[in-house]
């Protein structure tokens, strides 16, 4: 390391005096480049570590977000299905307050519909074909 200049002072002449201060100037200029040129050769090293670095991290963060954003869905889908089952409810509570049939009522009636259907082809089928229907009253 370089003396203090004091120290050089003290213990020699003028001229080694300059000479002494040109050779610390010219150590430290030295090590000046010396670490410069390690901070180019290192940086390249550094840049790219910490590029690596960063991917990893981007990934990580990713895969979290992914799931965070995984757990979000699936507590909204759970959510809209309930509101859409309490939706459902009222709108059938209200439906059937104002006597509007439920579908319920309305399958019912179609297979009450067909059976009846079913059976009037039965008995007209019964009936013999070369005589005229009896005439029946209107039911009033």
């Amino acid at each position: 390391m370089p003396k203090k200049l004091k120290e050089l002072a003290e213990e020699s002449t003028e001229n080694q005096l300059a000479a002494r201060i040109r050779e610390s100037a010219n150590q430290i200029w030295l090590a000046g480049l010396g670490a410069f040129s390690m901070a180019q050769q290192e940086g390249v090293k550094v840049f790219e570590s910490l590029v690596q670095e960063g991917e990893k991290i981007q990934e990580k963060t990713k895969s979290v977000a992914d799931e965070r954003l995984a757990e979000m869905r699936s507590k909204a889908t759970g959510t809209w299905d309930k509101l859409e089952k309490v939706f459902e409810d009222r709108v059938a509570r209200a439906l059937h307050s104002l006597s509007v049939p439920s579908r319920q009522d309305i399958d019912t009636l179609t297979q009450r519909v067909a059976e009846l259907t079913d059976i009037a082809k039965k008995l007209s089928a019964e009936e013999e074909p070369g005589r005229p229907r009896a005439h029946r009253p209107k039911a009033e």
